[in-house]
């Protein structure tokens, strides 16, 4: 099968590589679609990943091809997306289903092969089945849906009439497109004119470009989906006192608070979550299961958060856009397996 292969920091390499050998509870996935992360830009570019070589690739989504159990066999065919990380099952965080939190767990697509490639490895339990209205372009991008999701449910919504979210990735346009759907008055602040295209393509109805007017507007809750110390101030900056701040993006650097900042916190009695990645469970009510009941509900269109989708062979090309950032983009996908 073709794969592209991480083989060291900036060298990913597009090649045949055996079809992943199963076992007990794994079954193998043909690859439909795929959604490239923000995330995976660093990891391929700069950071590398845990171990060399690795298949990146975190958000996918395809049809179940070969099983290793014969009780598993109905499954073959059937159309599938794909929750990421794989608990340990075993830890207290797991116990109490708080799988997301894990102290051990192992991630498709940066400590093991994920879904870069036409076939990949994935554990039964992860498997999501896909209705028929949900197109593999949608479920390629369920995961960054999800964890969108999941920040809007860290808050206390009771009592909450505006919210403001910093960035116009797609885990914070999802985050908007959220808010909105919930009847909550909700505005995206963004870099500059070029990304309130993007967010208005997703139906974001309140856009404020900070390159251009900076707001003094405070907010019931803020959401910060950037990741970076810039943006943590002026999350702190825009809540309004006894408010909430939910943190979600991912950091790009340390981040530190001088004095002043701290004291807003204490004196404004602001209340921060931390957030990361997303509920799930086999076959039982979850993040996963709620934004797939959004979709099929037509509440949220995922597939408006994408820039644009990309042939097999074109990966590097979508790759070449998001690291120079040649254009405002939401997510890149990428199909497979369309021969």
């Amino acid at each position: 099968m073709k794969a592209y292969v991480l083989e060291g920091v900036d060298k990913l390499v597009y090649k045949d590589v055996p079809v992943p050998a199963l076992s007990e509870g794994w079954v193998l996935l043909k690859v439909k679609a795929a959604g490239i992360c923000s995330s995976d830009v660093p990891r391929i570019f700069k950071t590398g990943t845990y171990h060399f070589p690795t298949i990146p690739g975190h958000e996918f989504c395809g049809e179940v091809a070969a099983v290793f159990s014969k009780k598993d066999r109905d499954l073959i065919g059937k159309r599938m997306g794909v929750f990421p990380l794989i608990p340990c099952k075993e830890c207290r965080y797991c116990q109490s289903g708080h799988y997301e939190m894990c102290s051990n767990y192992n991630y498709l697509g940066s400590r093991c092969d994920g879904g870069f490639a036409e076939f990949v490895a994935v554990p039964k339990w992860n498997l999501l089945p896909l209705p028929d209205g949900v197109r593999f372009e949608q479920a390629a991008i369920l995961e960054p849906f999800a964890v969108g999701y999941h920040a809007t449910t860290a808050a206390n919504l009771d009592g909450v009439k505006t919210a403001a979210v910093i960035g116009t990735g797609a885990i914070g346009l999802f985050i908007a497109m959220i808010l909105q759907a919930k009847g909550i008055e909700t505005t995206v602040i963004g870099r500059n004119a070029e990304k309130r295209v993007l967010a208005e393509k997703c139906g974001v109805k309140n856009y404020i470009d900070e390159s251009a007017a900076p707001s003094d507007a405070q907010y019931d809750l803020v959401f910060e989906a950037v990741g970076s110390n810039e943006s943590l101030l002026k999350a702190i900056d825009k809540t309004r006192s006894g408010g909430q701040i939910v943190l979600v993006g991912n950091p790009y650097s340390d981040m530190t608070l001088d004095k002043k900042t701290y004291w807003q916190i204490l004196r404004r009695q602001l209340t921060l979550y931390g957030t990361w990645n997303s509920s799930y469970e086999y076959n039982a009510p979850s993040d996963w299961s709620a934004v797939l009941s959004l979709i099929q509900e037509g509440a949220i269109d995922p597939s408006l958060v994408i820039t644009r989708v990309f042939g097999q062979e074109e990966l590097p090309d979508a790759l070449s856009v998001m690291k120079n950032h040649t254009i405002p983009y939401g997510r890149m996908v990428v199909k497979f397996n369309e021969q």
